[in-house]
């Protein structure tokens, strides 16, 4: 009887496992691929209003005051701040920034803080490690002309099932030396939420 029971058990236990493989499916899809389930700050989202962005900063009069310098602006991304009612890995934003400006051509860029710190601790070990035809020098580094920084703010209008999510992305460019501000952005985005019945 009680070899009976261990086995029923086993087999009800196994159904169970098939059963919840069974409801799992996955499908492949492009990187760039919009889905939106939950109708909170996406891959998407941080893509394209980084995208767009930048696009209107590179466009903006800062950028022919340079260019008619004769010289090309050299950018670091500062720190972009999270206000909004959730989690948002704020990283992911400032790369795909870093993407878009590297790959527009326009500007030069240079590594963020943390980067440079990395960067000295290497160039210090090489001093003493390195030989000296392949060491970097200390105190070499390019000065970055301008930083963005920026903020990710929020608003949630929720009524029962229905909600209506509001985000607001400010940017601004600003001069290192002088500390003024070249250019002001703001991309909005709305999302009108509708959850099931069920909650699921």
């Amino acid at each position: 009887m009680h070899r009976t029971l261990t086995r029923l058990s086993g087999l009800a236990l196994a159904t169970l496992m098939l059963s919840g493989c069974a409801g799992t499916k996955v499908d492949r899809v492009t990187h760039d691929s919009v889905i939106d389930l939950s109708g909170r700050w996406n891959d998407t989202d941080s893509r394209l209003v980084a995208e767009e962005m930048l696009r209107d900063c590179l466009g903006a009069p800062w950028f022919n005051a340079f260019t008619a310098q004769n010289k090309v602006p050299t950018v670091i991304v500062g720190s972009v701040r999270n206000r909004s009612h959730e989690h948002i890995n704020t990283e992911t934003f400032v790369k795909d920034m870093e993407r878009t400006l590297i790959n527009s051509g326009k500007v030069e860029f240079v590594a963020s803080k943390g980067e440079r710190e990395e960067l000295r601790d290497e160039k210090a070990d090489q001093d003493v490690n390195a030989s000296v035809e392949t060491r970097k020098a200390i105190g070499e580094e390019t000065g970055a002309d301008v930083m963005l920084i920026g903020t990710i703010n929020s608003i949630v209008d929720q009524e029962g099932k229905k909600s209506v999510v509001f985000y607001q992305v400010n940017l601004e460019l600003v001069s290192i030396e002088t500390n003024r501000k070249l250019w002001i952005g703001d991309k909005k985005i709305k999302k009108y939420v509708t959850k099931s019945a069920t909650g699921l």
